[in-house]
C-alpha cells in the first residue's frame, strides 16, 4: 500500500501592509511566529506580486505621468485612463490585442498579460491621489534576494514562488501563476518517464511553480483579504532549480504568434 501524500497550505497571520523599502522576508519571519510556524528548508513561501512591488517601490502617482500621443490615441480605442495607457506601453514590448476595455501586450520581461500587470487595487493612499502597480522590475532576481535574505534571519533556505493573477485565452477567470522563482523547480520535465502501464510519456513539461502559484491563490483571495504570503509544506522536489523565466514559451514555439 501507498502512504497518504499531503500537502498543507497556510496563510501568515495577520500580515501588515507593505511599504516601499520594508523588509518583506523580516515581516515573513515575524507572521510565522505569530502562527506557531517554524520555517523549514523543504517549504516553500509563496508571495503576491503586489508586496513585492510594494515594497520595491513600483507605486506610481498617476499625477506624475504625461501620456504620450500613441498613449492619447491608444487610450481612446481601449477607453481606459491615458496615464495607465502611457504606463502599459512603457512596460511593454509590443501591443498585442486590443478592443474596448481590453490592452493584451507583450511585457518587457516576455509575459503576455492584460495592461503589463499594472494594478490599482488596494494600493491607494490615505492622502488621497490615483497610484498604479507596476510589476518587480526582475520579479526571479526579487525571489532570489527574499530567499537570502530568509536564510540569513532563520538559517533555511525555502523555495520562494512571487505569484500574480493572470487572464487565460480561451479561459474565462484569473488564476495565479509564477513571476518569480528561487530554490525551487518552475517546471519538472517527466518526459522518458513512465506512466502506470510503463509507456514513457513523450512530451509531459509540467509547469510546477504555476500549480503552486495557484494553489496558494486560493487562500489569498483577489480582494480585501490581506493573505499575502502562503505556507506551502509537503511539496519538496529534488528536481533542478528554476527561475519562473523558464516557463516563458519561447516565441518560435509559439504558434498563435
Amino acid at each position: 500500500m501507498r502512504s497518504p501524500v499531503e500537502l498543507c497550505l497556510t496563510a501568515l497571520p495577520d500580515f501588515p501592509q507593505v511599504a516601499s523599502g520594508d523588509d518583506l522576508a523580516a515581516l515573513a519571519v515575524s507572521a510565522l511566529a505569530r502562527g506557531g510556524l517554524a520555517l523549514r528548508s523543504d517549504d516553500v513561501l509563496v508571495f503576491a506580486q503586489k508586496v513585492i512591488s510594494k515594497a520595491e517601490g513600483r507605486r506610481i502617482d498617476l499625477a506624475t505621468v504625461v501620456p504620450s500621443a500613441a498613449a492619447l490615441d491608444l487610450a481612446r480605442t481601449v477607453q481606459k485612463d491615458p496615464r495607465l495607457v502611457e504606463l502599459v506601453l512603457r512596460e511593454s514590448r509590443r501591443v498585442v490585442r486590443t478592443t474596448k476595455d481590453v490592452l493584451i501586450v507583450e511585457h518587457r520581461l516576455g509575459l503576455i498579460m492584460a495592461n503589463a500587470g499594472i494594478d490599482q487595487s488596494n494600493v491607494a493612499d490615505a492622502a488621497g491621489g490615483e497610484f498604479a502597480l507596476l510589476l518587480p522590475e526582475d520579479p526571479d532576481s526579487s525571489a532570489v534576494r527574499l530567499r537570502d535574505r530568509l536564510r540569513v534571519l532563520t538559517g533555511c533556505e525555502p523555495g520562494v514562488v512571487i505569484s500574480d493573477s493572470f487572464g487565460r485565452p480561451w479561459r474565462v477567470g484569473t488564476v495565479g501563476v509564477a513571476i518569480g522563482c528561487a530554490g525551487f523547480p518552475a517546471t519538472l520535465d517527466l518526459r522518458g518517464q513512465p506512466d502506470l502501464f510503463g509507456r514513457p510519456l513523450r512530451v509531459t513539461v509540467v509547469g510546477h511553480a504555476d500549480e503552486i502559484a495557484s494553489a496558494a491563490s486560493v487562500l489569498m483571495g483577489q480582494g480585501g483579504e490581506a493573505r499575502p504570503v502562503i505556507l506551502v509544506r509537503g511539496v519538496g522536489s529534488r528536481a533542478p532549480h528554476q527561475p519562473a523565466a523558464a516557463l516563458i514559451r519561447p516565441p518560435q514555439q509559439d504558434l498563435f504568434r
